[in-house]
């Protein structure tokens, strides 16, 4: 059973702001990052099968959710390489969100839904370009449930694991008075990272993503759950009817 308080002591009925992780924490998409991470290698003549490979892909799942510019940036070196692969990537994964490949996380919805119910302002956040994170929004149908959504572009280019985002999300829409009223959802190491540089007070590492439980506890989750569908009972907006 969790605390019903945080590490700093905010009770989590205090919480104004809640930004959510997209892909792997409201938005299930099967592995798509890993098949259009092929597709950007191949374009720049790494072929799968070969050590470079694999290598530039156990890198990948490692820096779940950090901004994909800056993932290729590290892999290929020179800037101009890096915005090749990351455009090629762009393109793939557009390409297989348009192909019905993604869908709501199982419950993502009805929390993002309960929870603004309950007056508190629900932000999304990804690690893609715009033009990415609108097909999935588009594709889902969502393009309007939440007042505001962002990319590293709209946080000054830096994605997680900075707070940038995180803390465009407070500046963006007045929201709350205090970084300890903000709580972060999301499903890798890179996420829980970015809440705990923000000064999040609940920093929710979720199971259906990237990272397993000891990973996001090392980088700081205050909470791990099961799925983003947890989140309106963690903050006391409906009730926990699970066994203690």
């Amino acid at each position: 059973m969790v605390s019903e308080l945080t590490k700093n002591d905010t009770p989590k009925n205090d919480i104004e702001l809640i930004v959510l992780d997209m892909a792997g924490t409201t938005v299930a998409d099967g592995g798509l990052v890993e098949q259009a991470f092929d597709a950007a290698a191949r374009h720049l003549g790494v072929e799968p099968g070969t050590p470079d490979h694999a290598e530039k892909l156990a890198y990948v799942r490692a820096t779940m959710g950090e901004s994909k510019i800056s993932v290729f940036r590290h892999l290929f070196g020179d800037e101009e390489k890096a915005q090749a692969a990351n455009a090629r990537f762009e393109e793939a994964y557009g390409e297989l969100v348009d192909g019905g490949l993604i869908a709501p996380v199982p419950g993502a919805r009805e929390a993002i839904e309960a929870l603004q119910a309950a007056g508190i302002t629900v932000v999304l956040s990804t690690g893609f370009a715009r033009v990415t994170q609108d097909a999935i929004l588009a594709a889902l149908g969502w393009q309007d449930i939440v007042p505001l959504t962002l990319c590293p572009a709209d946080a000054g280019g830096r994605g997680r694991p900075y707070p940038d985002m995180v803390l465009a999300a407070l500046l963006r829409t007045g929201a709350t008075d205090a970084v300890q009223k903000i709580a972060i959802a999301g499903d890798t190491s890179y996420d829980m990272l970015s809440g705990r540089r923000a000064g999040a007070s609940v920093v929710a590492g979720v199971l259906t993503g990237a990272h397993d439980k000891d990973q996001l506890e090392a980088a700081g989750a205050t909470h791990v759950l099961g799925s983003v569908a947890e989140l309106p009972a963690l903050l006391g907006v409906v009730r926990d009817d699970r066994p203690a």
